[in-house]
């Protein structure tokens, strides 16, 4: 009976020690610090993958995917089809970039109401997600919806359930992507984009969308007023003007929404907005805006405007923020630069946010920004 029980014992070990090798480890997606996502825009036809930097980013979230009849939907099947392939090959510059599909947008976030109005909806839509993620063979989702529960661009349908049903849609999308996971062994991702404002966060339920969701990306630019010039993109509250708006007024909100602070990633813009004051505008920022004109992205303004055709730069040391201003056309522009990002970035490793993420790859070219990210937060 001992022999017996040896060998039983001998047979289990064994047994348990092939089993340990044929199971394979579960793939992670958490990068060993800050990330850095890369909004592509894939809206306007083919992306040129070969300028872009592989190593220099974590994640691509890819620009947009459209909600169609309650699903998620390839509007421009035929050039997006060839984008994702062309930015999967971008893994063998770096095996650990990690590609998402963005759906919604300001344009295309017209139909999300309508889409996950019921539990049937949510998980029709949830469902049609994540098969344009698996079918790519991409790496998770990304929801920019716009706005739940408000208003966002012409047209838009939007409703108070909407705030409930935000944070149903990212449940039934944990819930396909989970079973997907148990198929392949491998960990997808979840993130949404967010707008900089209380507004936004008293519309939805952060404090429960959280628990579903890897990265929360806000949206801290376009703070624009269109009755005054102010920072679009700024760090801090500026005291040039009353408005109190700002990267840290954001995070500080979803903080004390329920999101924990490492699950919150920093908007950086790489382009930016420029306005017409109107007649006699002396100082810029604060000054009043007459209308909007094109502000272009940021390797445009730092070669062509930056202290040039005397649209002279200033810096607000409160608000942590760049502008131009162009005393004799009357014209302002705000934007992020190479010192404004270097102080959103030490505010992400003070506060040990998780990262940062921009839009758009392709308005610094140059890129002049990417370069200063990658600098400032090693």
């Amino acid at each position: 009976m001992k022999n017996i029980f040896k060998l039983g014992v001998l047979f289990s070990l064994i047994l348990t020690s092939f089993l340990s090798c044929e199971t394979k480890p579960k793939v992670t997606n958490k990068p060993s610090g800050p990330v850095i996502i890369a909004y592509v825009g894939g809206y306007r036809g083919l992306v040129d993958a070969s300028k872009i930097s592989a190593n220099k980013i974590t994640h691509i979230n890819y620009a947009f995917v459209d909600v169609k009849d309650g699903k998620a939907f390839l509007t421009n099947e035929a050039t997006d089809t060839t984008n994702f392939r062309t930015l999967n090959a971008l893994k063998e510059q770096n095996p650990d970039l990690k590609i998402l599909i963005s759906i919604g947008g300001w344009t295309w976030s017209r139909n999300f109401s309508d889409a996950v109005l019921t539990p049937e909806g949510q998980k029709t839509f949830a469902k049609s997600a994540v098969d344009i993620m698996k079918t790519y063979n991409l790496d998770g989702v990304d929801i920019d919806w716009e706005y739940p529960a408000m208003p966002g661009d012409t047209g838009n349908v939007y409703r108070p359930e909407d705030k409930q049903n935000y944070t149903l849609m990212f449940q039934a999308i944990r819930t396909e992507l989970d079973v997907l996971e148990k198929e392949t062994d491998k960990k997808y991702l979840l993130t949404t984009a967010v707008g900089g404002s209380q507004n936004f966060i008293d519309n939805t339920e952060m404090g429960k969308v959280q628990e579903y969701l890897d990265y929360i990306n806000i949206m801290t630019y376009d703070y624009h007023p269109h009755k005054q010039a102010v920072h679009h993109t700024n760090l801090f509250a500026s005291d040039k003007y009353e408005q109190k708006h700002g990267a840290d007024i954001a995070v500080k909100a979803y903080v004390a929404a329920g999101v924990p602070v490492e699950k919150l990633v920093m908007g950086i813009a790489f382009y930016g907005r420029a306005f017409n004051l109107k007649k006699g505008a002396s100082k810029g920022l604060g000054d009043p805006v007459a209308d909007q004109v094109r502000g272009g992205g940021y390797t445009y303004i730092k070669d062509s405007l930056v202290n040039q055709n005397e649209y002279y730069r200033y810096w607000d040391d409160v608000a942590k923020a760049p502008y131009l201003f162009n005393f004799y056309k009357g014209i302002f522009v705000t934007y992020d630069d190479e010192e404004s990002v270097k102080e959103k970035c030490r505010y992400v490793l003070d506060n040990k946010m998780g990262g940062v993420m921009f839009w758009e790859y392709s308005s610094d070219p140059k890129e002049y920004l990417l370069n200063e990210i990658n600098k400032a937060l090693k």
